[in-house]
């Protein structure tokens, strides 16, 4: 709108003030363009001096693994979520965006799991290399939420061996930014590809221990598709894929239905999500003459803490595979699947998000 005299002081000064306001935003924001394009990705945005590796950043501990097992010690690469972030709700802070901006190679899941930031991904990829892992991935082998048909599940990482397919999308992106190691990537990603299957055979003989009738895994959301397709396991969630979507009531009564005529021994938690919702499955079965305990707390969304086994995308899958086991009446090892678990898998851990 043009300024013109018959306006009356206070409007045009007001105005002028907005005009003013949103110039100052666009001179920030071309000046942290400006700085970062100067310093030629030196420095991060904590100061710290970076090194001259490939500088990658992964949204999640999942798909930072993938990247870690093809990269090698060819790649530097940060994790964008850590340990109990859902990224179904993550908004994205102006940190974040520095470190997007940083980084030589952005890797995300993609298929809508980082619902918020998938804005910003696609404006930065207009100018640097942005992919989602999945993208590649067969759209036959893709679920659909089991309440809202309208977009694919992204809980892929919970199909193991439909997960390891993602490493052929990070061996060819990173092939392609550091062109004189692609037959390292690309052994790399045989040989991760191996490991993953081994882990998924070593999945499904444990979880086929547990009684055919008593195979029914119900958690906070229904993140767990991939798995019980995988696995033969009848898997139900409270909530939808998303964690933005609300548990009503009608399904409460309904999960509560199934409990008690199915005599559930046990229903779970999730690291990333509130388990209010459990606990109101644990009551609603009580008041009805059935007990179904917290058989424990799974790794949903995110991995357990940086630097132990559980965080990594192997012990995020062994802990769950063996919590689910022995709640339901199977048979696993109590240290997991590769001895490495550093918990009694029949104990579970205090969380905020276990119900009160």
């Amino acid at each position: 709108m043009k300024p013109t005299n018959k306006m009356i002081p206070a409007t045009r000064s007001l105005m002028y003030s907005a005009i003013a306001r949103q110039t100052m935003r666009t001179c920030i924001g071309l000046m942290l363009l400006l700085v970062l394009s100067a310093t030629g990705g030196c420095v991060n945005s904590a100061g710290k001096t970076k090194s001259d590796k490939l500088q990658v950043l992964a949204t999640t501990a999942m798909v930072g693994d993938v990247v870690k097992a093809i990269g090698g010690d060819k790649i530097e690469v940060t994790v964008l979520l850590g340990p109990g972030v859902d990224p179904h709700l993550y908004k994205t802070t102006r940190d974040d965006v520095a470190q997007i901006l940083e980084a030589d190679v952005v890797f995300y899941s993609g298929l809508m799991l980082e619902g918020k930031m998938t804005d910003t991904f696609a404006k930065v990829g207009k100018n640097k290399p942005v992919f989602a892992v999945t993208e590649d991935l067969d759209d036959s082998r893709l679920l659909s939420d089991s309440q809202q048909t309208d977009h694919p599940d992204p809980h892929v990482w919970f199909d193991v061996e439909l997960w390891s397919l993602t490493a052929n999308k990070v061996a060819k992106v990173l092939g392609d930014e550091l062109p004189s190691h692609i037959n390292a990537f690309e052994k790399n990603s045989v040989n991760y590809q191996a490991e993953l299957r081994n882990l998924a055979a070593d999945a499904k003989a444990a979880l086929a221990t547990i009684p055919k009738e008593q195979r029914i895994l119900i958690t906070s959301h229904d993140a767990f598709g991939y798995l019980g397709r995988a696995y033969d396991i009848e898997v139900m969630g409270v909530q939808g894929i998303s964690t933005d979507s609300e548990a009503g009531l009608q399904r409460i009564n309904q999960l509560v239905d199934l409990i008690v005529e199915k005599k559930v021994p046990a229903v779970f938690v999730e690291t990333s999500v509130n388990g209010k919702s459990i606990q109101a499955l644990i009551d609603g079965a009580k008041s009805r003459g059935h007990t179904v305990t917290i058989g424990g707390e799974l790794y949903s969304d995110a991995a357990g803490e940086a630097g132990t086994y559980e965080g990594t995308y192997l012990g995020m899958i062994d802990h769950n595979v063996t919590l689910i086991t022995r709640a339901l009446g199977g048979d696993a090892p109590e240290k997991g699947l590769r001895g490495k678990l550093g918990m009694d898998a029949e104990t579970t851990p205090e969380t905020s998000n276990a119900p009160n």
